[in-house]
């Protein structure tokens, strides 16, 4: 007994002196790689930010020491969650503002800017998040009751989608915006002849112009509130739908200075001087920031009945929407920027926009390989134009705005036209991949609710009993890999992101439960316990 006692000491002593330092081992662990064949295993090892050993807890731990062991007791780990259009930095900007989400009628937004006023007072007020499909009286607000509270205050109050504005008098005086004033790629709501308040699309402009812009300091506090808010869900790389020069040049700043972690796949707002600065500067990569692409704006939104449609809306006859960069435009700017190495990714909601900026695409593309541009939404397709995205165009999707529209959709669209919509299996039988996103914060941040809403096509409440347009859900792999790999390669980042692979950055996520196991109702109440960013520990 002494002696073998002796000899498996001996043994262990061995072992410590051969086995091979990391920074890091994950031990005792579910862990989800997300590779091609969807693996699981139960430990990985870690070495200067990126994964060295993946495979059995004994394994990891025969072969290798660290000074870091993390015993994840038998939970799931993921990779990190990638979201793949959202808008990161309006987000924090968001948390300067009114909060006017979930508020369930005109009343309620009025109340809350008033006491948002007394506690911050503003020379400018500004909100964002109010929805009237929301509202028992589904119609667009009008200004009245905030003339008479800020007669002197300009106010300008965002819908939740960010395609229109409710203002008030006096922003719409110093805006110069009358009763003749006419913006093509939108509209000034009246009723009687006589404006609303309410901007749809491209007047909304001409308030942007009049808002006092934020201070370094604001910016810079903005990225870093909507960095928290994003590490606390699980998310380790965010792809921004849309950054003037001047906030991308910051989030470098601040990634290079050590004051930001998360990774952000930057697309550049479609302003000439943008556009032309980068295309000529080149894709710029660094190990936390990608700028690679051009965020153009084919249309406005469902909701607010600024997406363009090939026939006018159910629940509006005469009235189709509008294209908010006009189609010629579109496919300039796609000759321009297919003769680059960017890519280009367009919003484009209603049927009308995505086949126009379809066509674009096929035609600027015609000859040219593996360029992966994005159609931002793919909201509502044709039938017949599904076939567009065999041709290597990668539909990014937001499931959430499913289950937030399901309630009114129909109406827009008519039983038909829905058909085609938020038709998320459908996209992914003919593209082969679908990027995963919320589109925050026109939706709530979560990914657990993205993952619901993908696979269960239900809101939190389980309506519709049955799902919503169940055909086109889709399954739990499907919808973690379009969170995750599907996802970095829609940002040409496969190779260092996006599954637990040997090589890749040590981007991982701790789960509070197994998520493509618990029960579908679940989900929603998923929480990121631990994240890891280069294998450094961020929540």
């Amino acid at each position: 007994m002494k002696k073998l006692l002796f000899v498996s000491c001996i043994t262990i002593l061995a072992s410590c002196e051969t086995a091979e330092q990391a920074d890091l081992l994950l031990i005792n662990a579910k862990v989800y790689t997300v590779n091609d064949s969807f693996e699981t295993t139960e430990a990985l090892a870690v070495s200067e930010g990126k994964i060295i050993a993946v495979g059995t807890t004994d394994e990891i731990q025969n072969k290798y020491k660290a000074d870091e062991v993390i015993d994840a007791e038998g939970k799931t780990v993921v990779p990190g969650l990638i979201d793949a259009h959202c808008h990161f930095y309006g987000l924090g900007l968001n948390q300067l503002k009114v909060d006017l989400v979930g508020t369930g009628s005109y009343e309620e937004v009025v109340e809350r800017v008033k006491a948002f006023q007394e506690q911050n007072p503003s020379n400018f007020i500004q909100g964002r998040g109010w929805d009237q499909n929301d509202w028992e009286e589904k119609e667009f607000p009008s200004k009245e009751e905030l003339d008479v509270l800020f007669p002197d205050t300009p106010v300008a109050l965002e819908r939740v989608d960010g395609h229109a504005y409710l203002v008030n008098q006096k922003a719409l005086d110093l805006a110069g915006i009358v009763e003749s004033t006419v913006v093509k790629g939108g509209e000034i709501i009246k009723r009687n002849g006589k404006i609303t308040g309410v901007l749809v699309d491209n007047p909304m402009a001409m308030i942007d112009k009049i808002a006092p812009p934020p201070t370094l300091e604001m910016n810079i506090k903005a990225l870093k509130d909507a960095e928290e808010i994003c590490l606390d869900y699980g998310l380790t790389t965010v792809n921004d739908a849309g950054l003037t020069r001047e906030t991308i040049e910051l989030i470098d700043s601040l990634q290079q200075a050590g004051e930001l972690s998360i990774r952000v796949y930057a697309m550049v707002s479609n302003s000439p001087d943008d556009v032309n600065y980068f295309l000529d500067k080149g894709i710029i990569k660094t190990d936390q920031l990608n700028v690679r692409s051009v965020k153009v704006y084919g249309d406005g939104a469902l909701g607010s009945r600024g997406a363009a449609l090939r026939e006018p809306y159910s629940d509006q006859p005469g009235h189709f929407g509008a294209m908010v960069t006009p189609i010629e435009d579109i496919e300039a700017l796609a000759m321009q920027i297919a003769a680059s190495d960017y890519q280009m990714n367009t919003h484009a909601i209603g049927d009308s926009a995505n086949i126009a900026v379809l066509r674009a695409y096929k035609k600027a593309l015609e000859g040219k390989e593996d360029r992966r541009w994005k159609i931002e939404h793919a909201q509502v397709i044709s039938m017949e134009d599904f076939d567009y995205f065999e041709d290597g165009i990668i539909p990014s999707i937001q499931p959430t705005h499913a289950t937030s529209d399901m309630y009114w959709a129909k109406d827009r669209l008519g039983p038909g036209r829905v058909k085609g919509a938020y038709a998320f299996k459908t996209l992914l039988n003919k593209a082969g991949t679908v990027a995963l996103g919320t589109d925050f914060p026109v939706e709530r941040v979560s990914p657990f609710l993205t993952f619901y809403a993908a696979v269960a096509r239900k809101d939190t409440a389980g309506y519709p009993e049955g799902g919503f347009q169940m055909k086109d859900a889709l399954s739990r792999e499907e919808t973690l890999r379009g969170m995750t790999l599907w996802a970095a390669y829609s940002n040409f980042e496969e190779d260092e992101k996006g599954s637990l692979e040997v090589g890749k950055v040590a981007d991982f996520v701790i789960l509070s439960d197994d998520i493509m196991n618990v029960p579908l109702e679940a989900i929603p109440n998923l929480k990121a316990e631990q994240v890891f960013i280069n294998g450094v520990k961020k929540k």
